[in-house]
């Protein structure tokens, strides 16, 4: 029976949700900082990734933290008690969708496989971010706050915005527990590392602030990224980049200057989410390599050991034999064509 339950677990309970409200609130407060449509559609959204990682951890039981966290965001900028309401809703339905997509996927939160990255971009961050784009706009149009003409450019900021969220704020948030083994690094390491964030920073910084369009000019720090610190460089050097390349698109700056709101959405979707599958999908493909040889050179110790085991007395033989242990003829002692040995070989004339 409920009643039976030990107390403890209420005032946890209580905690968890409190904590997953603060920090979608805050998160969001973040993500407002570069709103596009009506003070509340921004093309970076952070909760939506905080909300599909708390769902990851913890279930549906961190579903009411979600749905609190996004009704204290919208209440004071909503434009109705019933729109509100409705955004809620969308904005709590999306993150659990995108969970469900990715446990019937079998997604693992070490995002160590190749499957894992695909599913996050193409199960949790494009499909069910659809939820809460659509729902929130069209409660918006019902409620007059957006006019007909601009249901799609709101829709395609609020859609860029969600998925964005969870492409470049959930894997940071995933490999945050795999931080610790940093600590370990040697001194080099330490300096290629901030070499690696410091650069990404200042190359994105020149490619979004210049008239001529370079943006392809980060991808070759997020390859290096991957391949040199795997998911736990290549996701906060993901971040950083879609966070200065949105900056430069809400300032109408670099390769966003005059440009009308959807086609600064698409130049900045395509950009983003090009950069994070090139990060997500590099990294999980070099863990899945580094995986693989330490699993081989463990199967072959094992092969050793068993040979060592089941050889006789005499020791494990080398095969093929050395040249300098061979008979003149070349023979190799193992009797040769015919059977060779005492008595098997050939005869001679």
């Amino acid at each position: 029976m409920a009643f039976n339950r030990p107390l403890p677990r209420y005032p946890a309970e209580a905690l968890r949700t409190c904590v997953i409200a603060g920090a979608y609130y805050g998160s969001a407060k973040v993500g407002l900082l570069q709103e596009l449509v009506r003070g509340q559609v921004t093309p970076l959204w952070p909760p939506t990734g905080i909300a599909v990682v708390c769902l990851l951890w913890w279930g549906l039981r961190a579903g009411p933290g979600i749905a609190l966290g996004a009704f204290l965001v919208n209440v004071t900028i909503g434009p109705s008690a019933l729109a509100v309401l409705g955004i809620v809703a969308g904005n709590t339905l999306a993150p659990v969708c995108a969970w469900l997509l990715l446990r019937r996927a079998g997604f693992r939160t070490e995002m160590d496989r190749l499957r894992d990255a695909l599913a996050l971009v193409f199960l949790a961050a494009l499909p069910a971010m659809l939820v809460s784009a659509t729902v929130g706009t069209a409660v918006l149009a019902a409620a007059d706050a957006i006019g007909g003409g601009d249901f799609w450019p709101t829709w395609s900021v609020w859609w860029t915005g969600d998925a964005m969220g969870v492409l470049v704020v959930a894997p940071v948030l995933l490999v945050a527990r795999a931080a610790w083994p940093l600590r370990m690094m040697s001194a080099y390491r330490w300096a290629e590392a901030a070499a690696l964030v410091c650069g990404t920073t200042a190359v994105t910084v020149v490619a979004t602030r210049t008239d001529v369009n370079l943006l392809f000019l980060a991808f070759p720090l997020l390859i290096w990224a991957a391949f040199r610190f795997q998911q736990t460089g290549a996701a906060p050097c993901t971040l950083v980049v879609s966070v200065v390349t949105i900056s430069a698109a809400a300032d109408d700056a670099g390769p966003f200057k005059d440009h009308a709101l959807p086609a600064q959405m698409l130049i900045l979707q395509a950009f983003n989410g090009a950069a994070a599958m090139t990060a997500l999908l590099l990294s999980a493909v070099v863990t899945e390599r580094n995986r693989t040889h330490l699993e081989i050179a463990y199967v072959c110790g094992l092969l050793a050991t068993a040979v060592t085991r089941l050889a006789p007395s005499g020791g494990v033989q080398e095969w093929p034999p050395p040249p300098h242990a061979r008979r003149p003829d070349g023979d190799d002692g193992t009797g040769g064509e015919g059977g060779g040995g005492t008595g098997g070989g050939r005869t001679g004339r």
